[in-house]
């Protein structure tokens, strides 16, 4: 069932509220200063059921210039603006704003109310019409009809009443994202119940039960209750006026310009990609970095426009920015806002998110302005691409993807599909929850390895680059994306992966004229040396070139012909081998052994014996059992 809000607009004491009395029967003025002072400061809300049968919701706006800033909030979920223009005072400022207010919504429907039209004659009434309809040309209100009423006498209502039920008929269902996303307009408490919030839900639904986040400040709780138009209900949804009543959240941390979503839809930002559109009717140039106010749902944040491409824009004219925001704002692609100036305040732009969560950009920078482009005017599959390459290592999930890219969750499963299928994506979880643009990917897996190859030119004695050093290149991809990217560069045969060390196929480790003096004179050193080798550190204490001297040790090493004992200890493999035939045949005679056996069969001293029993446990020869060694196999 479509589900329509009809929004007021128009200036201050033009009869927004009295109509909206008449054709409803409830008044929205509810606050004690609206009755003193005859005028709306606040939302108000109602409902009507037309002659159809459909039930509208109705959000009446304040039309003082003081308070532009409580209209704003209150249009953002408006399907169709009734724009009420008082017959003996015609178009006046707040006129002309709300009505561009209404546009950089993205409204596309509309009536004209001609109220008080007791107040005029009918020459007069002939002028005005005339006016507005002159006023009109060139906005989403151009050949609207125009529909003169009287509040006090009741004369234009019925006839008004039936031209809205045809129009609203008429209206196509707005498209949904598929995601809760209620603006919050209005908080209160009520006795016995709570926290209560009230808003026009924007897209998807919210039932009894729900488990609900409060953005932007990160709040959880739970839907006690649900009511539309004063009545309670299991379950709203997109284009209804709702109260929700909350438990677990105090009436203090909620308030107008917070979200009620899902869990782990959206995520607040400091900055948003956006499509801005500065006023014809803008004073005077605005100028890159300039202060302003940013109203998106029922939310206003101070923030700064970045021009990507220019120091400032005229009136009239559009250009693409990043606005950053003093506060978190939380926001989808697709949304629409109101641009406020900072001061004096009046409204002097808005637009269209193009990206909710971006990266700070380089300005002036083509790969920027174009991926821009695509955000606004591309296909599905071009916005879905734009957004994997700017998610980087990090990825996006599906969820993450429909938010950027401003796609129902059917519409993003398809371009993940695609994007898979024509190789433009890569996933990265067994689970399918992340994907990466392939792009990406190959990236990844240049960088890694033109890793390995400096390194192996840096160091050519080394049998490659840890895993650990590897995977800092880049600025450390998530280790499934890692894992992944090292599994295809070896299944490519472009790298090898052996233990912790990568190098690549053709990587040998060749020792130079000069360092192979120095392997022969190593090589002796521990030949010489047998069952009683010095430390490393002395015997880099005989050489001037000491990391050369390290460098072979550590081929040889490699090669098998030392065995390291310890961080300081290195054995030739000779003398190793004779020893553990010596220990071996002592363990088969005897059962088991001590430190003063092995101590017995070689002469060794404290200080050999004991790092080489721990070694001969740990190479798996023997096993420690209380004071003893035994065989490990008896074989």
């Amino acid at each position: 069932m479509k589900h329509i809000i009809l929004g007021t607009a128009g200036h201050v004491d033009h009869g927004k509220t009295s109509l909206v009395k008449a054709v409803s029967g409830i008044d929205t003025d509810r606050l004690k200063e609206e009755k003193e002072r005859g005028i709306t400061i606040e939302l108000g809300f109602a409902w009507t059921d037309l002659p159809s049968g459909r039930r509208v919701g109705i959000v009446d706006v304040p039309g003082h210039e003081r308070f532009v800033k409580n209209m704003v909030a209150g249009a953002g979920g408006i399907d169709i603006v009734v724009l009420v223009i008082a017959a003996d005072e015609g178009v006046m400022p707040q006129t002309r704003e709300h009505l561009e207010i209404c546009s950089l919504l993205g409204i596309r429907f509309g009536l004209i109310a001609l109220t008080k039209i007791d107040m005029v004659d009918e020459d007069w009434l002939v002028l005005v019409q005339e006016d507005i309809r002159e006023f009109m040309r060139g906005t989403f209100l151009e050949g609207s009809p125009i529909l003169p009423v009287s509040t006090v006498s009741g004369k234009g209502v019925p006839e008004f009443i039936s031209v809205l039920d045809e129009a609203i008929a008429r209206i196509p269902d707005r498209a949904d994202t598929g995601f809760l996303r209620l603006p919050v307009d209005r908080v209160f408490t009520l006795k016995g119940f709570g926290t209560v919030v009230t808003g026009t839900l924007i897209s998807g639904r919210i039932s009894l039960g729900d488990n609900v986040d409060i953005l932007p400040g990160m709040l959880s709780a739970r839907v006690r209750g649900i009511q539309i138009h004063n009545e309670n209900a299991p379950a709203a949804e997109r284009g209804q006026r709702t109260a929700v009543n909350l438990q677990g959240v105090e009436r203090s941390a909620v308030q107008r310009g917070d979200w009620v979503c899902r869990p782990g839809v959206l995520e607040p930002s400091r900055r948003i990609d956006a499509a801005f559109i500065h006023l014809g009717s803008a004073p005077r140039p605005l100028k890159n970095r300039s202060l302003v106010r940013f109203h998106s749902g029922t939310a206003e944040t101070i923030s700064r426009i970045i021009l990507l491409d220019r120091d400032q824009i005229e009136p009239g004219k559009e250009a693409f920015a990043q606005i950053l925001f003093e506060s978190p704002v939380v926001a989808m692609s697709g949304d629409r806002f109101v641009v406020r100036s900072y001061s004096p305040v009046r409204t002097i732009g808005g637009g269209g998110v193009l990206d909710p969560l971006p990266g700070k950009h380089k300005r002036n920078s083509g790969r920027v302005l174009q991926d821009m482009d695509t955000l606004e005017r591309g296909a599905d599959l071009e916005k879905a691409l734009v957004i994997l390459d700017r998610a980087g290592f990090a990825g996006a999930s599906e969820t993450r993807l429909s938010v950027r890219a401003g796609l129902h969750p059917e519409k993003t499963r398809e371009a993940i599909r695609r994007l898979l299928a024509e190789k433009k994506a890569v996933r990265i979880e067994s689970d399918g929850e992340r994907f990466v643009s392939a792009s990406v990917y190959r990236d990844l897996q240049e960088s890694l390895v033109a890793a390995v190859k400096a390194y192996q030119a840096r160091f050519p004695l080394k049998p490659g680059l840890s895993k650990e050093e590897l995977k800092s290149v880049r600025g450390a991809p998530d280790p499934r994306l890692f894992n992944a990217a090292l599994r295809d560069l070896e299944n490519g045969r472009r790298i090898l992966v052996e233990k912790d060390m990568v190098r690549t196929p053709d990587h040998r480790v060749e020792l130079g004229t000069e360092l192979q003096e120095i392997r022969e004179k190593v090589l002796r050193i521990y030949l010489e040396a047998g069952a009683t080798p010095p430390s490393v550190r002395d015997v880099l204490e005989r050489f001037e070139r000491k990391q050369s001297v390290m460098d072979v040790l550590n081929v040889m090493l490699k090669e098998g012909k030392l065995v390291k004992i310890s961080e300081d200890m290195f054995f030739h493999r000779e003398a190793l081998e004779k020893l553990k035939s010596s220990y071996g045949d002592l363990l088969k005679k005897k059962g088991k052994a001590a430190p003063p056996d092995f101590r017995e069969i070689t002469g060794l001293s404290r200080k050999y014996i004991i790092p080489l029993m721990e070694y001969f446990d740990t190479a798996k020869f023997t096993i420690r059992v209380g004071d003893y060694r035994v065989l490990r196999s008896r074989g």
